[in-house]
């Protein structure tokens, strides 16, 4: 099963990174996020012709993270795993507090 990639494996160099590994990494840094920070929601993503499927945890002050996920079904176990809310963005459209903190990282 290849998780976390959308290529087939078409032989491997040494500065590719496993996909189990990839996936330990990105299930890493969402358990942090989600552990550092307060009221953290999901937010999937659909694939676009050139973009994957992709997951964005938004904390309650909006500071957001946006990583990969090999599908919208893995989207939604890793959310439950996670024990957080998870909604589909076409459906919710993204929170309001996420726009805001984006708006004031640009000004700094």
């Amino acid at each position: 099963m290849r998780l976390f990639s959308r290529r087939r494996n078409q032989g491997s160099t040494s500065s590719e990174v496993p996909t189990a590994q990839r996936r330990a990494e990105v299930i890493a840094h969402f358990r942090d996020f989600v552990a550092t920070r307060v009221g953290v929601e999901a937010y999937i993503e659909p694939p676009t012709p050139n973009d994957p499927t992709t997951m964005v945890l938004v904390a309650r002050t909006g500071e957001w993270t946006r990583r990969r996920i090999p599908d919208q079904k893995a989207a939604w176990a890793l959310a439950r795993e996670l024990e957080i809310p998870v909604y589909d963005v076409n459906l919710t459209g993204y929170p309001s507090s996420m726009r805001r903190w984006s708006a004031a990282q640009r000004r700094k």
